[in-house]
């Protein structure tokens, strides 16, 4: 019996080394190996798919039959047996770059082809990282020419999506929430927190994505998906990995330096990675107005503020700041149906100079000798788990669980004055994902679902410190200390394909959101103690796409968003600018957004696409800063200074439409040329009825770019631009809740 087993063991192995043959599949460009690539032979009915390394056993099949090699957004390619053995049994798909499809995880946390879903997506892929080489996260959304990137100083980064930035807009680093509860309404530089080193692919989803994402996601979400440890193959005991760069830029004297190690065994894979930045001043260009050279500035001299001229005008000084970012993350597959992973991300600067306080004058001088964002820092630990199974309730599921720790601390004094005020705030944010997708026969259904926990606390302190004595004494914080914000939520969303070209999606999402903050009398005065915030909130979308043939998309949707109040909107103390002083209200309430988007796509042969998208998002019950009082006075007395009390209110709203157009020509086999333009026009209400500008309706802009393209050479040659905003143009000072400036 035993003779018998080995004998069949036996003839089955040589089988399969007479039948069958290992093949590598690739990227043209890259050479990197493509995953989830459908080999199907007619004649022997025979279909397989590419594993993670690239990598599929063929049968042998005769030479006067051929394999068909298909990947969404590649070419598809057909091959002979005898071709694949002159190719030593390697394939390379190139990239079509006209193509309709391509896969997407933002929509709803899941792998879905583009073509199924009512709305824009642009992807920003590794690749595209490597060749434009940004220098923080910021740059790197703006090369796509979709995203408007404000900076108030060098460490900075403000993305701007279909009129709404900051708080309204919402980041997503591999599925968790980045968006805390003190994230403001004036402009947001967070984004500068995540290595595009590690970045493996970024996804910007326009328009509300509340429905999947909650809170904040009224004009867009933007999805970082970070680099995953890979495993060794069948036929390597251990993959290897080591990637290192150096880079050196003029502007601002760049330096940095990137190394990343993937170790991976057969069923456990580690991932290291390190970065370094090092930033000095920023230099101008020689052709711009006189009025924005830095003639002057101030430091410590001898124990005196003392006024220095710069001996170079076009150095904006100070600026300059340095940046470490570390990530490793720990993945282990039991099995084929199981994935668990630990990730650990750490981001810390140094501290980052505010320069557009630094430029105020005063009496023939400078207003502030200090003034600069302390060490801004980022952690964000992730344990999770992916699962297939054939349960009744769901094929695939993914549960994370999350710890995030955020640092920020703002320092500033006046010139000639011994008082620095310092003002420092950390949030732990904890936070709790399942997702889970369940597909019936032929795709036709698939239903995502979920459900979403998280509760951020912070603490916050201030003191004012004598320089001269080194005295320190407490002062009231930016926030009461010991603050929470908490928000539960249920989600479902689902796709129906009503007939062959056309299909339907829809979801809902309901939400909660609890609000507390106790503030202390002797630091306060106010003629309250605590804030008590129960909102609640039902979000949908609904969007039908009708795909006529391989060439063509068309779809229209309609989506509600909201913004619950958070600390920073309903609790914080703050001069939003010079004489001027914002204070908490406890009467605030969440805002709503209600969306409309229509969009076609069409490709003509192989030589050109068109994408064109309007859309239109009423903004209601908008937060927005208004003159408040306090006890029956309109102001106070706040940092030595009288200041007009505001508050932000539920009292305005805003409409933003627009349009979002892009252009690819292929000109040959290795020539092509994109066009993207974005024009959009925002308008707010005032306290008095009447509108104006709305403040993060970006201007008109875009980009062009001729790429060329041969084997493993990529260049190319390209163009940002935006259209000028006059002064009648510009939002008034008081303007959709935020204040000018940065964080």
């Amino acid at each position: 019996m035993l003779k018998l087993i080995s004998t069949v063991v036996f003839n089955v192995c040589c089988l399969q080394i007479l039948y069958s043959q290992a093949v590598l599949v690739s990227d043209a460009f890259t050479l990197e190996p493509l995953p989830a690539v459908l080999i199907s032979a007619s004649a022997l009915s025979f279909a397989g798919l590419t594993d993670p390394s690239g990598r599929v056993d063929l049968p042998r099949f005769k030479d006067t039959d051929s394999l068909v090699f298909q990947r969404i957004g590649y070419k598809t390619l057909t091959l002979s047996y005898n071709q694949l053995q002159q190719q030593h049994f390697q394939v390379f798909l190139r990239e079509d770059p006209l193509t309709l499809s391509g896969i997407t995880v933002t929509a709803n946390r899941w792998q879905q082809d583009k073509r199924e879903l009512p709305m824009r997506i642009s992807t920003i892929r590794a690749r595209d990282i490597l060749l434009q080489q940004p220098q923080t996260a910021a740059d790197m959304l703006g090369i796509s020419g979709e995203v408007f990137i404000q900076k108030s100083q060098l460490g900075g980064g403000s993305p701007m999506i279909r009129g709404f930035a900051a708080n309204r807009v919402l980041l997503s680093v591999d599925g968790i929430r980045m968006n805390s509860a003190i994230f403001r309404s004036g402009n947001v530089h967070n984004v500068i927190s995540i290595d595009p080193f590690i970045i493996e692919n970024t996804e910007v989803a326009f328009g509300p994505g509340s429905t999947m994402y909650g809170s904040d996601a009224i004009g867009g979400v933007m999805n970082f998906s970070t680099r995953q440890p890979v495993f060794a193959t069948q036929d390597r005991p251990r993959h290897t990995d080591i990637q290192a760069a150096f880079r050196f830029a003029s502007a601002n004297t760049e330096k940095t330096s990137h190394l990343s190690v993937n170790l991976g065994w057969k069923k456990i894979a580690l991932l290291s990675s390190a970065s370094f930045n090092d930033f000095d001043h920023l230099r101008m260009g020689k052709h711009g107005p006189s009025e924005y050279l830095r003639p002057t500035f101030m430091t410590r001299l001898h124990d005196r503020d003392t006024l220095i001229i710069n001996p170079n005008p076009r150095l904006q000084i100070p600026t300059g700041y340095r940046h470490l970012h570390l990530m490793q993350k720990i993945r282990y597959a039991p099995n084929d149906k199981t994935d668990l992973q630990y990730s650990l991300l750490f981001s810390q600067t140094s501290d980052l100079p505010r320069y557009d306080r630094l430029l105020r004058p005063r009496n023939n001088g400078l207003r502030s000798a200090e003034w600069y964002y302390g060490p801004q820092q980022w952690m964000m630990a992730t344990l999770s788990a992916a699962f297939k199974s054939n349960s009744p309730l769901f094929q695939q599921a993914s549960i994370k669980a999350a710890h995030q720790y955020f640092g920020e601390s703002r320092i500033e004094r006046n010139v000639n004055n011994s008082i620095r005020q310092s003002r420092l705030e950390q949030v732990n944010v904890r936070s709790l994902h399942a997702d889970f997708t369940k597909t019936w026969p032929n795709n036709r259904y698939r239903l995502f679902y979920g459900t979403e926990f998280m509760v951020n606390k912070v603490r916050a302190n201030g003191k004012d410190t004598n320089i001269d004595t080194g005295i320190s004494v407490p002062a009231a914080p930016r926030y009461p200390d010991g603050a929470h914000w908490m928000s539960a939520a249920v989600y479902a969303s689902g796709m129906a394909q009503i007939l062959p070209f056309l299909s339907l999606q829809s979801g809902l999402r309901y939400n909660i959101i609890r609000l507390k903050a106790d503030f202390d009398p002797t630091l306060y005065l106010l003629p309250f103690s605590q804030i008590r915030n129960n909102t609640a909130a039902l979000t949908g979308s609904i969007g039908l796409i009708l795909n006529p043939g391989p060439l063509w998309q068309l779809y229209v949707n309609t989506a509600t968003g909201f913004r619950a109040p958070n600390i920073d909107d309903a609790s914080k103390i703050f001069d939003s600018s010079p004489g001027f002083v914002v204070v908490p209200n406890p009467d605030l309430q969440p805002e709503f957004a209600r969306s409309s988007e229509a969009g076609i796509s069409k490709t003509f042969g192989n030589i050109l696409k068109l994408d064109i998208s309007a859309y239109l998002t009423h903004l209601d019950q908008a937060m927005v800063r208004r003159n408040f009082s306090l006890n029956g006075q309109d102001s106070i007395l706040y940092s030595q200074e009288m200041s007009r009390i505001q508050a932000i209110q539920n009292a305005a709203f805003a409409n933003v439409w627009g349009i979002q157009t892009a252009a690819e020509l292929c000109l040959s086999d290795n020539l092509s040329l994109l066009i993207r333009y974005n024009w959009q026009l925002g308008i707010e209400e005032l306290e008095d009825g009447s509108t104006a500008p709305l403040r993060h309706a970006a201007p008109s802009f875009g980009i062009t770019r001729l790429s060329y393209r041969k084997q493993q050479w990529h260049a190319e040659a390209y163009l940002v631009f935006n259209s000028q905003v006059s002064h009648e143009g510009l939002a008034p000072a008081a303007c959709l809740a935020g204040a000018a400036g940065g964080p």
